[in-house]
């Protein structure tokens, strides 16, 4: 029998069970989507209802203005899709050393969303640009027909505009099936490689992220009685060194409605965190974290984290 996740990293250090302080804040801005890929934890769809408003929006630009050196990070769904997206940027701009957005790239080609590149560019965005392959039949068997296409155009306009040069461009591998990500070295030299050689195309870092059980790629796992091996294999996998690194000991997640949580997973799964009354807390409550210590929701989809070389937003924890 597979032990909880929290014994795991109780008998290695009680501390790796608490919040560390906020470095990241990680906001998404619904289940809205241009795509509905296969992995989606979201599950997000062009059908997607879950959508920030612009008063959620304000709170999280207060508490920015208030707290400084902290690290935003947009994601979705699409994010671009949000009616109040650039409202974000142009609120949150000089409120953050460093902001991230979460794109599928697809959106960038889409009509009457030309603009979105220049605008990221000027603005001074980090894209974080999802591309779970170099190879075309594996991207559109993932995120659908075409969409390599799309990836591949938008990547040589943001190219056109110094990204991968004067501005940070990175790409997001994601495993194809039930199995971990390949070394994460080894695969951005293939990357890289591949895409300079028939793109032309240039790149910053490549960050290769476990797929969660969870949403789209749960209910797959299902289907085919696969989710118990997998889950084995993730719990099979785990390795201590990576334990302290978990991103949830630096991050927290901010859903649509200003719900706060350990992680964008957890959010997905529907386990947000909680004050001693069981009411779950918002984004008014968050400076209470700032000190840190406050003990993480975890679960067993949180062994994603620890297998293998890791696993966290920003890629490998080794």
């Amino acid at each position: 029998m597979t032990p909880p996740f929290r014994d795991r990293l109780l008998e290695l250090n009680p501390e790796y069970c608490t919040f560390r302080g906020l470095r990241t804040l990680q906001v998404n801005l619904g289940n809205l989507c241009n795509l509905s890929c296969s992995h989606c934890h979201m599950t997000a769809s062009p059908d997607g209802a879950h959508i920030m408003g612009l008063h959620v929006m304000t709170r999280i630009i207060n508490f920015l203005r208030h707290h400084e050196g902290i690290v935003l990070d947009i994601t979705g769904g699409c994010p671009e899709l949000n009616p109040y997206f650039t409202e974000l940027i142009q609120q949150s701009s000089g409120l953050s050393p460093r902001r991230l957005l979460r794109s599928n790239l697809t959106i960038m080609t889409e009509p009457g969303m030309e603009w979105l590149p220049r605008y990221c560019q000027e603005q001074g965005l980090v894209i974080v640009a999802s591309l779970p392959c170099y190879r075309e039949k594996n991207v559109d068997a993932q995120r659908g027909r075409g969409v390599y296409d799309a990836s591949i155009a938008a990547l040589k306009e943001l190219n056109r505009l110094g990204y991968g040069d004067t501005q940070e461009l990175n790409l997001v591998y994601n495993p194809g099936g039930a199995y971990l990500p390949g070394a994460q070295e080894q695969l951005e030299e293939a990357y890289r490689g591949e895409l300079a050689s028939r793109h032309g195309i240039r790149f910053n870092k490549l960050y290769t992220i476990t797929n969660v059980p969870i949403g789209r790629f749960r209910d797959e796992l299902e289907k085919s009685d696969a989710l118990e091996q997998y889950l084995q294999l993730l719990a099979d996998q785990f390795n201590p060194d990576t334990a302290h690194e978990i991103m949830c000991r630096t991050l927290v997640s901010v859903d649509w409605q200003g719900h706060l949580y350990h992680c964008d997973f957890n959010q997905a799964a529907g386990l947000p965190i909680l004050n001693s009354n069981g009411i779950p807390l918002t984004i008014e409550d968050l400076h209470h974290f700032l000190p840190g210590g406050a003990d993480l929701f975890l679960a067993q989809h949180c062994y994603s984290c620890t297998a293998g070389a890791g696993s966290s937003c920003t890629g490998t924890l080794m």
